[in-house]
């Protein structure tokens, strides 16, 4: 059966070519969403490597998170740039598993991120979730448990309440807009445990401030951050 499917996936490949998400060419097999060059050239940021880069500096005084980092710089005029926007709003989930395997194998081999328990998306509401038809956040953490060896959870932490879009407001209006959005259940489930919080984008860090808050109320419970971008100028 798996040759079968094997051949017949060849075959509509023939006449209908996955495209890199990055330049346009048309991918071989064994590549996924991104091509081998594209996924050699991206700008990766290394943070994982550095107790104190720029994503755990976003969270000094705010709120105590255990390590922060992001997979690459989402600089303005890369080429790299629209990856998000076709994983968030294209429906190319292929783009966030794939990253999210890179990353993942990234993380496991840091000191830093080498004692996860389980790996948290950023949960959308509901009502947003129908909209989309899928958590961006968690696509990327898909990848990252294959990479990583780390099961997913989707169930401790919650969106209950339905906020406005964060684009275009200032780091406090983002803040207030999401402080009461997220709630945690079956909190006994991650007593002591290790979570990484995972997100698509980093800009202000409030969604993942809000998150960790909320999940730092359970006992002897630890988290790091991940985040697939770094927004940069």
């Amino acid at each position: 059966m798996n040759f079968v499917k094997q051949v017949f996936s060849g075959f509509i490949r023939l006449f209908y070519p996955k495209a890199c998400a990055v330049c346009g060419s048309d991918l071989v097999r064994g590549e996924e969403a991104i091509c081998v060059s594209c996924l050699y050239k991206i700008p990766l940021s290394r943070h994982w490597h550095d107790k104190e880069n720029p994503v755990a500096q976003i969270f000094w005084g705010r709120v105590n998170i255990e390590n922060a980092c992001a997979y690459f710089l989402f600089a303005k005029g890369s080429k790299y740039r629209p990856l998000l926007h076709k994983l968030k709003y294209k429906g190319q989930r292929e783009i966030g598993v794939e990253l999210g395997l890179h990353f993942g194998q990234e993380l496991i081999k840091s000191d830093f991120f080498n004692d996860i328990d389980f790996i948290v998306p950023v949960p959308l509401h509901p009502k947003k979730l129908r909209i989309r038809g899928y958590n961006q956040s968690e696509v990327i953490a898909e990848g990252m448990s294959q990479g990583m060896g780390v099961p997913i959870s989707t169930t401790h932490l919650v969106r209950t309440e339905f906020t406005e879009t964060q684009t275009r407001k200032t780091r406090v209006e983002r803040i207030k807009n999401v402080a009461n959005a997220f709630t945690v259940s079956n909190a006994e489930e991650i007593k002591g445990k290790h979570l990484l919080l995972v997100d698509d984008v980093i800009t202000t860090g409030a969604t993942l401030e809000a998150c960790a808050m909320k999940l730092l109320e359970v006992e002897g419970c630890r988290v790091s951050v991940a985040a697939l971008a770094l927004a940069s100028n």
